[in-house]
C-alpha cells in the first residue's frame, strides 16, 4: 500500500469520525430532544441511554453491507476505470455532510443526514458524470426524497394529533386523571412494545439477522406486548394498593376545563338570541367567565394537581422507552448509512475495485457509534433546544404522543414503501401536538427556520461536497 494510500484511508478515518460526530449532534440530539424538553429524561441520562443504546444496535442488529452510492442515486459503475476518483468523491463527500451538518447543529436545526449525504454524493457524481447521471425520479430517485419534506412531517403530524388528543380526552380532562391512566397506560404498554419489537424484528431481519417469516415476527410482537401490559397493569395495581390520594385533587382542573368550554359555547350562540333572551344570555357569560377567571387558567390547575402530576411521570416511563428505542433504532439503521462513504474509501482502496455495496467492518461501525455518542453529548444540546422546547412547549404526555407517532409511522411508511426521513416525522410529531392545544401553541418561526434548512440540506451538501471534490482530485489526482 503506497503512501498516497495511506494517506486517504487516515483521512476517511478522521472525516468518517468528524461525520459522526456532527450526527449525534443534530441526528440523534433531535431523537431525544422530546425526551429531555418534556423533562422525562435530564442531558446526562439522555446521553447515557443512547451511548449503550445506539451502541446495541450499531454492533448486534446493524446492517453489515451498505450501498456504495447511497440511495443508489448515482450509479457507482461511472466511476468503475476511475476508483481514485470514487475515493476523493467520498472523501468529499464525508466532508462536505459533516460540516453541513455542523453549520445546522450551531444553528439548532434538526436536519436529515440521509438527506446531507444524499446531497454530498449527487454533487460530486453530478460534476463527474453530469446532471443525466443521476436519477431523478422513480424508487429513491431525488423526486422522492423532495416528496419526504413533505409525507414524513404531515403524516406523523397527523399520528400525533390522534394519539395527543386521545390521551387528553381519556386522561387529562377526566376528572379523575390517574384512575384514567391507570385504565389506559396497560393498553398503550401493549401496543408501544408491540410496535417497537416488530420494528426491531423487521430490521432484523432486513439486514439478514434473522429469518423469519413476517406473520411470525408480528405474533412474537405481540407476545411481547400482552407480557408488557400485563406487568404494567400489576405493577400499577400493586401502586395503587400502597397510595393515598387526595380527594378532589384533580377537580379543580377538571372545572376550569368545563368551565372554559362552557364559555366558549355561550360565546357562539350569543349572537343567535334577541330581546330578553341575549340579555339572559349575556348574564350567564358573565358569571360563568368571573368563575373561570377566578379558578384560574387550567394549565395552571394541571401543574398545582397531585394526580396529573402522577399521570405525567407514568407518561414519563413510557416516554423513556420510546427514547430508548429511537436510539437503539438509529444505531440499527443510520449508523452504517452515516459511514458508509468511509468503508467505500476503505474497500475500494484495499481491492482496488468499486461494488455496489461495500461491506462494513465492525470496527467502522463502532467508530460511528462513539463518535454519534460524542457529538451528542458535547454539541447535542442545540438541537435539543429547538425540537424540545423552541417548537412548542412539552410534557411528558406531549413528548410521549410524538415519539409514538414517530415510531408507528416510520414502520408503517417503510411497510408500504413511503419515502420517510425519521427526522422530519418527528419535528412533524411535535408540531401535531402542538397543533392539538391550537396554532397559538406552536412557535411558527422556530418552524420557518425548520423548514428552510430542509430545503436547502440537499443544495448545501452538494455546494460543499462539488468544492471539496475539487480540492482533494487537486491534491491526489495531478
Amino acid at each position: 500500500m503506497s503512501s498516497t494510500d495511506m494517506i486517504l484511508l487516515g483521512l476517511a478515518v478522521v472525516f468518517g469520525f468528524y461525520m459522526a460526530w456532527n450526527i449525534g449532534a443534530n441526528d440523534l440530539a433531535n431523537a431525544m430532544g422530546t425526551s429531555v424538553g418534556s423533562g422525562s429524561l435530564t442531558l446526562r441520562r439522555a446521553v447515557i441511554l443512547a451511548a449503550v443504546l445506539e451502541f446495541c444496535g450499531a454492533y448486534f442488529v446493524g446492517s453489515s453491507v451498505t450501498d456504495t452510492m447511497r440511495k443508489g442515486i448515482v450509479d457507482p459503475m461511472l466511476f468503475e476505470h476511475e476508483p481514485m476518483l470514487l475515493v476523493c468523491g467520498m472523501l468529499a463527500s464525508l466532508l462536505a455532510a459533516g460540516a453541513w451538518l455542523q453549520v445546522a447543529s450551531y444553528f439548532g436545526w434538526p436536519v436529515s443526514t440521509t438527506h446531507t449525504i444524499v446531497g454530498a454524493i449527487l454533487g460530486f457524481g453530478a460534476v463527474h458524470g453530469g446532471l443525466g447521471v443521476i436519477r431523478w425520479t422513480g424508487h429513491n430517485g431525488v423526486s422522492e426524497i423532495v416528496a419526504s419534506w413533505v409525507i414524513s412531517p404531515l403524516l406523523a403530524a397527523a399520528v400525533a394529533f390522534f394519539v395527543f388528543q386521545l390521551i387528553r380526552r381519556q386522561v387529562m380532562y377526566s376528572p379523575h386523571p390517574l384512575r384514567a391512566t391507570r385504565r389506559l397506560a396497560p393498553w398503550l404498554v401493549m401496543i408501544v412494545f408491540a410496535t417497537l419489537t416488530l420494528s426491531v424484528l423487521l430490521d432484523a431481519q432486513k439486514n439478514k439477522r434473522l429469518d423469519i417469516a413476517l406473520h411470525q415476527l408480528v405474533g412474537a410482537s405481540l407476545l411481547v406486548g400482552l407480557a408488557s401490559a400485563v406487568v404494567s397493569y400489576a405493577l400499577m395495581s400493586g401502586k395503587r394498593r400502597t397510595e393515598h390520594p387526595s380527594p378532589g385533587d384533580s377537580h379543580e382542573y377538571y372545572a376550569a376545563m368545563s368551565l372554559q368550554k362552557a364559555a366558549k359555547q355561550l360565546r357562539r350562540v350569543q349572537g343567535l338570541m334577541t330581546g330578553e333572551a341575549q340579555m339572559q344570555l349575556v348574564s350567564a357569560l358573565a358569571q360563568v367567565e368571573g368563575l373561570t377567571r377566578k379558578l384560574g387558567r387550567p394549565e395552571e390547575a394541571m401543574r398545582k394537581s397531585t394526580e396529573h402530576q402522577q399521570s405525567e411521570r407514568i407518561f414519563a416511563c413510557l416516554q423513556i422507552i420510546s427514547a430508548g428505542y429511537v436510539a437503539f433504532a438509529h444505531g440499527a439503521n443510520d449508523v452504517a448509512n452515516a459511514v458508509g462513504p468511509m468503508a467505500a474509501v476503505v474497500q475500494t482502496i484495499r481491492s482496488g475495485i468499486i461494488a455496489n455495496t461495500t461491506p462494513v467492518p465492525t470496527w467502522i461501525l463502532l467508530m460511528g457509534a462513539v463518535g454519534i455518542v460524542i457529538g451528542l453529548s458535547t454539541w447535542g444540546w442545540r438541537v435539543i433546544e429547538t425540537v424540545g422546547k423552541r417548537i412548542t412547549e412539552l410534557t411528558p404526555t406531549r413528548g410521549f404522543s410524538a415519539e409514538f407517532a414517530t415510531a408507528l409511522t416510520v414502520l408503517l411508511a417503510s411497510k408500504i414503501g413511503l419515502p420517510v426521513s425519521t427526522t422530519h416525522t418527528l419535528v412533524g410529531a411535535v408540531m401535531g401536538v402542538g397543533l392539538a392545544r391550537g396554532m397559538s401553541a406552536l412557535n411558527l418561526n422556530a418552524i420557518r427556520d425548520i423548514v428552510v434548512s430542509w430545503i436547502i440540506t440537499i443544495p448545501a451538501g452538494a455546494g460543499l461536497s462539488i468544492f471539496f471534490f475539487f480540492i482533494l482530485k487537486a491534491i491526489f489526482l495531478r
